[in-house]
């Protein structure tokens, strides 16, 4: 839009009708102070200002709009009839004026001069919308790159510390060997094989990530009883976590279509956090049911929780929440494993969380194959 600046009406309104005729969006203003509130609240691709007015002059009021980060883009012509002279015109191009016309204008060199502006202004906003988009480029390969790096050092540390165990333990074993201590040694070596499981877990996972990430990851699509599905994760955690309660809330006689594998591993996912980050607890809910074409899976313990912040970051790449991160060990891709599961399912994954009450952990995803490739595509 245009703003022209003259206290003389039929200046004004002469140059507005041009304008407007030539298809330009003008608006008008009839002395300094006028154009000063208006740049305040419009944007302007170009000020047409008239030098001489009573009050603020040209000069003035193009040194004060200057100063408006909000027209920092804003190119101003200044139109004069009577301060012709150089010492003038220089004047205008030190107040921040771009150029200089005198009276009476060549209405054909105006229109020209106000298209090139215009041309200009709309090449600078791009350059400008092309910087932004390098600079937030640049910022997210600096974060990457960071998140890289310390998830290559949480890799090395959580791998290590199982790796470690299970020697300290074999070590441990053949002593118990050598002085034919057998129920020590079947001690130890249970110890030592809870650790390789961990060790098991970790590098499944740096292997799915890896698949995911070179779009090498499996899927074995058909009919199965997700409840079936749901029951044997539960009675499997079960008997390794007997001092929780994991109640089975609901029930569904359907079979559902997707891989039952991976979707039982979103399962043993979510249990197997609720009962990592609800320490002093001892209950964990599992929700199932099918309603309206889609089966709904929860899982609800009464923990830590997550605050509303850290819920929309739970299920990016090597994401792990701070103030826990020492507390708790993991290399904070496994949400984000399941999230890309859920993904390919056509589903959907969430999270509800009060701190300090708890976290619902939840998924959906249609029970048909003609929905889950139609939500995929």
């Amino acid at each position: 839009m245009i703003l022209i600046v003259d206290d003389r009406p039929e200046n004004l309104i002469s140059l507005q009708k041009v304008l407007q005729a030539h298809n330009f969006e003008v608006d008008t203003a009839s002395s300094g102070e006028d154009a000063l509130k208006k740049v305040l609240k419009n944007n302007y691709v170009l000020i047409i200002l008239d030098v001489q007015m009573p009050d603020m002059d040209g000069f003035e009021v193009a040194e004060a709009i200057s100063g408006f980060s909000k027209a920092k883009d804003t190119a101003i012509i200044f139109l004069s009839a009577v301060n012709t002279e150089l010492k003038f015109i220089t004047k205008g191009y030190l107040s921040g004026g771009l150029d200089y016309i005198t009276k009476p204008v060549d209405i054909n060199v105006l229109l020209l001069k106000i298209k090139t502006f215009y041309r200009i202004y709309e090449q600078s906003r791009k350059l400008n919308e092309v910087q932004e988009k390098l600079l937030e480029e640049i910022e997210f390969r600096k974060q990457a790159e960071n998140k890289k790096d310390e998830f290559i050092s949480i890799a090395s540390h959580e791998l290590k510390t199982p790796l470690t165990s299970v020697k300290g333990y074999i070590q441990l074993l053949q002593r118990s060997l050598n002085k034919d201590d057998k129920t020590m040694a079947q001690s130890h070596l249970a110890k030592a094989s809870v650790q390789l499981e961990k060790l098991n877990e970790l590098i499944v996972d740096l292997l799915d990530i890896s698949k995911i990430e070179s779009g090498k990851m499996k899927f074995n699509m058909q009919y199965f009883c997700a409840d079936n599905m749901v029951s044997n994760a539960i009675e499997m955690l079960q008997q390794s976590n007997p001092g929780f309660t994991i109640n089975k809330l609901g029930k569904t006689n359907e079979n559902i279509y997707g891989d039952e594998m991976r979707l039982e591993q979103v399962v043993i996912n979510f249990i197997t956090n609720a009962i990592k980050y609800a320490p002093g607890t001892n209950q964990v809910n599992v929700t199932l049911n099918i309603k309206d074409g889609s089966l709904y899976l929860a899982v609800k313990d009464f923990g830590i929780g997550i605050s509303e912040e850290q819920q929309s970051k739970i299920f990016d790449k090597f994401y792990r929440v701070e103030e826990h991160s020492n507390r708790f060990n993991g290399l904070g891709i496994g949400l984000y494993i399941c999230s890309e599961i859920i993904s390919r399912h056509g589903g959907k994954i969430g999270v509800n969380s009060v701190p300090d009450e708890g976290s619902e952990f939840y998924f959906i995803i249609p029970i048909t194959e003609e929905v889950a490739t139609n939500n995929q595509i």
